[in-house]
C-alpha cells in the first residue's frame, strides 16, 4: 500500500469536497464567470502542475518498483527536466491539462481506500474515482473539452444549479456512508 488512507477518511474527503463544490454552485451561481476562465488561466496551470510534479516526484521517491528499480534514478531526474520544459512550452490549456493529472493521482488513493472492502456502499468512492480516471484522461489528451463542458453547464443558471444539486446529493450521501458504516 502506499496510502494509508481508510475508506472512512476517503469517503470523509470526498463527501466534504463534493458537497462543497455543490454549496459554492447553488449559493453563488455567478461563480460560473470565474470558472469559465479557468481553462486558460497560466498561474492557476503553474500552481496546479507544481502539486502534480511534488506528488509525482514522491511518489516516485519511496515506492517499491521492484525489477523496474533501476529506472528510478533516471525518472526523478527526468520528471523536472520534463516539468520545466511543460511549463516552457505547452502554456496553452495548462490548467486543464495539469487538472487532468491531478485527478489520476487523486484516483489512486481513493480505489486503493476501497480495496478488498466488502460494503456495496464502497462503490459511489469507486465510481467516482473512476469518473476522476475517465475525466482527467480526457483534460490531459483533448484540454478543450473540459472549456467545452464549463461552457455548456454555464449556459443557463438552472442547468448550473442542476449539476451542482447533483455533486450536493452525491457528496451528502459518501458524506452520510462514511460517517455511518465505514
Amino acid at each position: 500500500m502506499i496510502y494509508q488512507l481508510s475508506l472512512h477518511t476517503a469517503g470523509i474527503i470526498v463527501g466534504a469536497f463534493l458537497i462543497l463544490i455543490g454549496l459554492l454552485g447553488l449559493l453563488k451561481p455567478d461563480f460560473a464567470n470565474v470558472v469559465q476562465r479557468f481553462p486558460r488561466s497560466y498561474i492557476t496551470g503553474v500552481i496546479l502542475l507544481t502539486v502534480c510534479l511534488v506528488w509525482t516526484f514522491w511518489l516516485l521517491a519511496t515506492i517499491q518498483m521492484g525489477e523496474f528499480s533501476s529506472f528510478r534514478r533516471p525518472l526523478l531526474i527526468a520528471l523536472p527536466i520534463g516539468y520545466g520544459l511543460v511549463l516552457r512550452f505547452v502554456d496553452e490549456f495548462l490548467a486543464v491539462r495539469a487538472l487532468g493529472i491531478l485527478c489520476l493521482l487523486a484516483a489512486e488513493p481513493l480505489l486503493d481506500a476501497a480495496f478488498l472492502r466488502y460494503e456495496t456502499s464502497r462503490l459511489l468512492v469507486t465510481v467516482f474515482a473512476y469518473l476522476l480516471i475517465v475525466a482527467g484522461l480526457f483534460w490531459v489528451a483533448i484540454p478543450y473539452v473540459l472549456r467545452d463542458q464549463i461552457n455548456w453547464s454555464a449556459r443557463s443558471v438552472f442547468r448550473w444549479r442542476c449539476l451542482h444539486a447533483i455533486a450536493l446529493v452525491y457528496g451528502g450521501v459518501i458524506l452520510t456512508f462514511a460517517l455511518t458504516h465505514y
